[in-house]
């Protein structure tokens, strides 16, 4: 009887669509890059099976807290796919992690990314670790590790994934959380540079390919980083609260962050809104409500700090150059709705 023909129908990985060569290429091309981000406590090079930071050498002091973040870039991903502009996408993925982190008034330490594709592209995934370093840099933290992972089975040709994880430090005693939030402190709203990475699955939705196309480079703009005016602003001020504007914008965002009893009311004439969310909003025939609902509309982060701090918080602002507006204010709310969850009014 003749024998069954057990050859295997592949010889080898690389013949099922994962190379490692590939891969071995990819970290070589971008370890120039990760050592623009090299910070005090960082130990080591990427490569390893972790990344080590020491945290003595960051100088936190007796009594400080490790917080930490995790997020990707949403459907601004398939936007920028489409219209093959990558870079901005690294600095969307660090942003999204380090502004989150620094809403406790934590100093960012170190990051990692997570890049899944179905075929590593040198040319497209460089470009994006060019964006993660230069977010990096921005936010003074280390880029300590990472993981590329190619995946034929799970992503087609062209496709890949993004995602980001940040851990920064705070002394205890000085966390903010929003309790010290009191009726009469002011809301001062830091500029977006535009989107952010929020809104876009409504925004390809409402715009054609022609509209995508023109106006790609507006509505691809890498998220503005708030770490170091932040952090400057924190050394000087007494902040009562910071809330970054992302998925769910002002609502949602800044009512997570009021105490029990209090109210946030913002005059959305108090900044200017740029022309790039006006088309969108033309486009889609979006009312004011959606609008507001869904994107930042211009204001990225909200810090909530005493009356009395107003002037000196935006004289510092005005130094390190990030344009910010006094948008509302804090007042007395509905009695008997759960802390986290009092009303964001918009007027």
């Amino acid at each position: 009887m003749k024998k069954p023909n057990h050859r295997p129908l592949v010889s080898g990985y690389a013949q099922a669509g994962v190379s490692l060569a590939r891969a071995g290429h990819f970290l070589k091309a971008i370890k120039p890059l990760v050592s623009l981000t090299r910070r005090p406590g960082q130990l080591g090079s990427i490569g390893g099976f972790g990344g080590i930071f020491d945290l003595r050498q960051a100088g936190p002091r007796k009594g400080s807290l490790l917080v930490s973040s995790t997020d990707g870039v949403g459907t601004k991903l398939v936007l920028a796919r489409r219209l093959k502009k990558y870079e901005g996408l690294g600095v969307d993925l660090v942003a999204m992690n380090v502004n989150d982190v620094i809403c406790t008034g934590a100093e960012p330490l170190f990051f990692l990314d997570y890049i899944a594709t179905g075929r590593i592209d040198p040319e497209v995934l460089v470009g994006v670790m060019r964006g993660v370093v230069r977010g990096c840099v921005d936010a003074h933290c280390a880029l300590v590790g990472g993981e590329t992972a190619e995946m034929p089975l799970v992503y087609k040709p062209g496709e890949f994934d993004l995602a980001g994880f940040c851990v920064g430090v705070v002394e205890k005693s000085k966390m903010i959380t929003g309790r010290k939030i009191r009726p009469g402190d002011r809301l001062i709203g830091l500029a977006s540079s535009g989107f952010h990475s929020n809104g876009y699955a409504l925004i390809q939705k409402v715009l054609s390919p022609a509209q995508q196309q023109r106006w790609g480079d507006e509505l691809l703009k890498p998220t503005r980083i708030y770490a170091a005016p932040i952090l400057a602003l924190l050394r000087k001020i007494n902040v009562h609260g910071i809330a970054h504007i992302t998925g769910g914008s002002f609502r949602e965002k800044l009512g997570r962050i009021l105490p029990k009893d209090t109210a946030a009311f913002i005059k959305t004439s108090s900044w200017p809104v740029a022309p790039i969310f006006r088309r969108v909003q033309e486009a889609g025939d979006l009312s004011d409500v959606e609008m507001y609902k869904t994107f930042n509309m211009g204001i990225g982060m909200i810090l909530v700090v005493p009356e009395s701090q107003v002037n000196a918080v935006l004289k510092i602002l005005r130094r390190q150059e990030l344009p910010a507006w006094v948008i509302g204010e804090i007042k007395r709310g509905k009695p008997g709705l759960p802390p986290g969850r009092q009303e964001v009014l918009l007027q």
